[in-house]
């Protein structure tokens, strides 16, 4: 079953909520996103490949990882603030082609019953003209990296 992603961006403020159901407990859900493993399997475009330069997914670590494809290449970082398991996420991401614009994001993993979870995120921008940059161009990719992330959990390739 694919699930569609809900989005809030209010005009004028600096942050974007989302919201994104799976056929997966809370528990795989929050796995996927801090198993360096499992990041390089969904998440980037189709095609492409993800390669892990540093990956510490506890509080106070932290991330890099640089995805390449026929098109280029793109690296991103950020660092961990918290990573309490399996509920919360809270780390900084940051784009390496425009630097000095990172992103605070907060996840939350909630399990809604039936071995079903929602994923719960916002993202607080520095500035609205970041904000409204991101949200120009972060649908068809998140939408994508999800889609392939319930790929993996209907393969029980998550456990």
């Amino acid at each position: 079953m694919t699930h569609k992603r809900t989005v809030t961006a209010h005009a004028g403020e600096q942050s974007i909520s989302f919201s994104r159901e799976f056929e997966a407990s809370a528990t795989l859900v929050f796995e996927a996103h801090t198993d360096a493993a499992l990041i390089a399997r969904w998440t980037g475009p189709r095609g492409t490949q993800l390669t892990m330069r540093e990956f510490d997914a506890r509080t106070g670590g932290s991330w890099s990882y640089l995805i390449v494809g026929s098109r280029g290449e793109w690296g991103f970082h950020g660092s961990f603030h918290e990573v309490t398991s399996p509920s919360r996420i809270v780390q900084t991401f940051e784009f390496e082609g425009e630097p000095g614009h990172p992103t605070l994001e907060v996840l939350t993993f909630t399990d809604i019953g039936a071995g079903r979870s929602r994923i719960d995120g916002l993202s607080v921008f520095l500035s609205v003209e970041d904000r409204d940059a991101m949200l120009s161009g972060m649908d068809s990719g998140m939408d994508e990296n999800f889609d392939r992330l319930d790929e993996l959990f209907a393969a029980n390739a998550v456990t």
